[in-house]
């Protein structure tokens, strides 16, 4: 009986095996030792006793958080994942593609999710439709221009701080220690719709792609539970469109993401992110640039009567360089990134001037085969009026009367990577 069952069990996996042209397990295992050690200062002035009634403060310096740990992921993400192809015959052909992040450090995710991207596809001379989880349009200019891309320490600005600037208003809750895919539509959107042009047209590429809110609507709309981000929140609608050919790669992207909503306040809370990145290799030396600028904004179906919430611009720029180097590479970077939240000045406000930080990054990356690397990076990471971006580790130290004030983040990879 077991024997039949095992012939029954073989035959069906042959079965699927057959119905496709290709099956791949594929994956990284990336495993680093970082170093992460970010300071914060209190600048306030010390006040000693005096005879004016200004209250006694003693300024109490600075105070560096710290952390040394076996991270993942510090040259390309640790992943596991499952693709196939099935060819239909008339130039059609459908695909899946089920990718994984790992946590090979402590081993706390495996395939539990496939966070990473979950699509199924139907291609042709049309171009190719495809339904699922996957990256945004607008992120592909993020990774696919920064020398680091997007990965460890050396993660550029303009990634780190629109991950935290286009959060929903209400996140999904915690699925600790698996990746929490309700957060953010930055980096990839659930529930979506896309479709990629063909890839003959002469070195043009271009896609778009929707995502569904997947909210509950009523009729009538006065049933609608009071319910903050219950309504619109999940949308994403986005495109991107460049060229490719030869030596240089350049791009334009464009997304619009819904993060919150307000469904009796009559207000939707959008990041509207508009990015242009480009990349020459000149062949001794590649370059890399991007210009990107979002806006967190609020359309009111109704306009306050002294004009609501202004909008809150971030403005970024990255500019880098990577330079082969025999079996190596060298990789640098230098990215800034400025907030501005388009509040008139007011002069009896001390240090309202713009939130904005600037980060360098340099790495070595040493390949010992086409699939392993041994790879160092270094980066640091400096914040000026009120900005507090890092590259990674613990957040800035602060106490409850909130006197720090975040100033600079530096940090380390070094580490393997193996792809199979």
């Amino acid at each position: 009986m077991k024997k039949s069952l095992v012939a029954l069990a073989a035959l069906a996996v042959a079965g699927v095996a057959s119905a496709q042209s290709s099956v791949t397990l594929f994956g990284v295992v990336d495993a680093s030792i970082s170093g992460y050690s970010n300071t914060a200062r209190d600048e306030r002035a010390t006040v000693f006793p005096n005879a004016f009634g200004i209250p006694v403060y003693l300024n109490q310096g600075s105070v560096k958080t710290s952390r040394r740990v076996l991270a993942n992921s510090g040259y390309n993400s640790s992943r596991i994942g499952f693709r196939g192809t099935e060819d239909l015959g008339g130039g059609l052909a459908a695909s899946f593609w089920l990718e994984a992040p790992i946590s090979n450090d402590d081993g706390q995710q495996g395939i539990a999710t496939f966070a990473r991207r979950s699509t199924v596809s139907l291609s042709g001379g049309f171009g190719e439709i495809r339904l699922g989880r996957d990256y945004t349009p607008t992120f592909w200019n993020d990774t696919v221009f920064d020398p680091f891309g997007t990965n460890g320490v050396g993660t550029n600005l303009i990634s780190t701080a629109n991950d935290q600037f286009g959060g929903f208003g209400t996140p999904a809750a915690s699925t600790a220690p698996f990746t929490n895919v309700g957060s953010s539509n930055y980096v990839r959107a659930s529930n979506t719709i896309g479709y990629f042009l063909p890839p003959n047209l002469g070195g043009f590429y271009g896609q778009v792609q929707y995502g569904f809110a997947e909210k509950t609507k009523y009729s009538s709309g006065i049933f609608t539970p009071d319910v903050a981000n219950s309504q619109r929140q999940g949308r994403y609608i986005g495109g991107r469109f460049g060229y490719a050919n030869g030596p240089l790669d350049v791009a334009l992207a464009y997304g619009s993401s819904t993060v919150g909503d307000q469904y009796y306040v009559g207000t939707t809370t959008k990041v509207n992110t508009l990015n242009l990145g480009a990349s020459y290799d000149f062949g001794p030396v590649k370059l890399f640039g991007e210009l990107s600028k979002a806006k967190n904004k609020i359309d009111y179906e109704v306009t306050p009567l002294l004009g609501g919430r202004p909008d809150i611009d971030l403005t970024g720029y990255l500019l880098g360089v990577t330079v082969p180097v025999g079996a190596g590479l060298i990789r640098a970077s230098w990215s800034h990134v400025k907030y501005d939240t388009n509040q008139p000045f007011n002069p009896f406000v001390v240090n309202n001037a713009d939130p904005k930080a600037n980060k360098i990054a340099l790495g070595y990356v040493h390949n010992l085969s086409k699939r392993t690397a041994l790879y160092a990076t270094i980066a640091r990471v400096s914040n000026k009026n009120g900005a507090g971006l890092t590259v990674g580790g613990p957040g800035f130290y602060n106490n409850a009367a909130g006197a720090f004030t975040p100033k600079s983040s530096t940090g380390y990879d070094f580490g393997i990577r193996h792809a199979f």
